[in-house]
């Protein structure tokens, strides 16, 4: 099939760098159009992939894909466009074309050519020049590159592709509040005990009515001001909920922590059930995320058998990436980065004669393993508790290469404050964890929390509300 001509082009997607080290696959997503990779793109991605930072993989992925699309294909019909074929005896999806580097001196350049980002710049002007009917549009996650690309007249976008929500304040909380009590207005229910809980089955109208028209989902937690508490357990057309009084969830204790709110109740309920593979905690600085799960994970390894060790990873700064030029141990070299680990096993044993000596013993019963996300590509964690510390700065393909580490028996825990992203081009919206917690929003083997703040000290409550 030949690529199409300009004459009726389908519009032309130039895609950054960054764009395919957030999403190896994003050559796929774009419908019928012709998708663009300039050369300097392969070249920076030639750059990075043998580099040990985590961004190596998807660089690596991202241009086995380029190659497995355009095959050996002749130079022309690489430069014009290649049929993306998604399976076969299906019809092409779109086309996937080279972008040589620019023809012409520097001189002749609409930007200077010092960095990367300009030569991109330029070549688009360029082929803009030479296919005067077709309509181009840069795909960047770099805003400054977008906003120099307006600036020279080129049409600049994110990348959206598994973007699930436009603004945070849209995303998943895990429960619903309701005023006075749940029961009011609720005319029909059927509620029935089964080996000790007792559980409400209610058609799905009444309950969305008095929630005010919220979505109602699997796992979804349902409080009250009177002390009524419930998990919804089926949701079709009618809706099944586990009573869970609020009262027993606030005394509910994991390796001896209790929850201080009633946001840490359930989301401490959530970590304890074993039928949650998955648990997704998010929330600012003090709300209690790590305690909450580092206690927990304790609780079903040490206490209840239920796994057999404890790994516990996070994303790292980009300066902090390079583990292999740090002395000592995997172990070692991540110690730096996992501090709040063992900050927080110190902190509940701080009522110990021996602090260091509890540490020690805990670390060495609950088997709790630091591993650094390069090195966590490839494995499978059997019966263990995943704790993925930090997890707003990655992206949702590197979620989903953790995730899928999770073997038979294991539990995977997602901690992260969307307010404070370290990475470059990712935002809130963009997360992988903002992500991972509206894709499996009512998976019935998944839950999510949103916790509230809660103060460290005094200082920083003041700091908080006057910095």
């Amino acid at each position: 099939m030949n690529a199409p001509s300009t004459g009726n082009a389908p519009k032309g997607y130039i895609l950054d760098t960054n764009v395919l080290i957030h999403d190896p696959s994003a050559i796929l997503n774009f419908e019928e159009h012709l998708v663009v990779i300039p050369m300097t793109v392969l070249e920076e991605l030639d750059m990075l992939k043998n580099s040990s930072r985590h961004v190596a993989a998807e660089c690596r992925a991202a241009i086995r894909l380029i190659d497995q699309v355009l095959r050996d294909e002749p130079t022309e019909q690489i430069r014009s466009g290649v049929p993306i074929y998604r399976g076969e005896n299906r019809p092409p999806s779109g086309f996937l074309a080279i972008m040589m580097n620019r023809q012409g001196g520097a001189c002749d350049a609409y930007l200077p050519e010092n960095n990367n980002d300009n030569r991109i710049i330029n070549r688009i002007i360029q082929y803009q020049e030479e296919h005067p009917q077709r309509s181009l549009v840069l795909v960047s996650k770099d805003i400054n590159m977008r906003l120099k690309a307006r600036a020279c007249s080129i049409e600049a976008q994110d990348y959206h592709n598994d973007q699930l929500v436009d603004d945070v304040t849209q995303l998943n909380k895990g429960y619903v509040e309701v005023e006075g009590s749940f029961w009011d207005g609720i005319s029909q229910v059927d509620t029935a005990t089964k080996a000790g809980v007792t559980y409400h089955e209610l058609s799905r109208a009444a309950i969305e009515a008095r929630l005010g028209g919220a979505e109602v989902f699997v796992n979804l937690y349902l409080m009250d001001q009177q002390g009524f508490a419930a998990r919804v357990v089926r949701a079709s057309d009618q809706v099944v909920l586990k009573h869970l009084q609020m009262d027993a969830l606030m005394h509910k204790k994991a390796w001896g922590l209790r929850p201080r709110n009633p946001y840490q109740a359930i989301a401490l309920d959530a970590l304890l059930d074993p039928e949650l593979h998955l648990v997704t905690l998010t929330g600012p600085a003090g709300s209690g995320k790590t305690i909450l799960a580092l206690a927990a994970a304790i609780e079903l390894t040490v206490e209840k058998k239920l796994y057999n060790k404890i790994v516990v990873t996070r994303s790292t700064p980009p300066l902090a990436e390079d583990h292999g030029f740090l002395p000592g141990t995997e172990e070692e070299k991540m110690d730096p980065w996992l501090g709040a680990i063992t900050d927080n096993i110190e902190a509940l044993h701080l009522n110990d004669e021996d602090l260091s000596g509890s540490v020690d013993y805990v670390r060495q019963r609950a088997n709790i393993q630091f591993k650094a996300l390069n090195y966590i590509r490839g494995r499978s964690f059997q019966r263990s508790v995943v704790m993925i510390d930090e997890s707003q700065n990655l992206t949702p393909h590197q979620m989903k290469t953790i995730i899928t580490r999770a073997g038979e028996g294991s539990k995977v825990v997602c901690l992260g404050n969307l307010a404070q992203i370290d990475t470059p081009y990712l935002s809130a919206v963009s997360s992988g964890l903002t992500y991972m917690s509206e894709r499996f929003k009512g998976f019935e083997h998944s839950a999510s929390v949103r916790l509230s703040g809660i103060p460290r000290s005094k200082l920083a409550e003041f700091a908080e509300a006057h910095l």
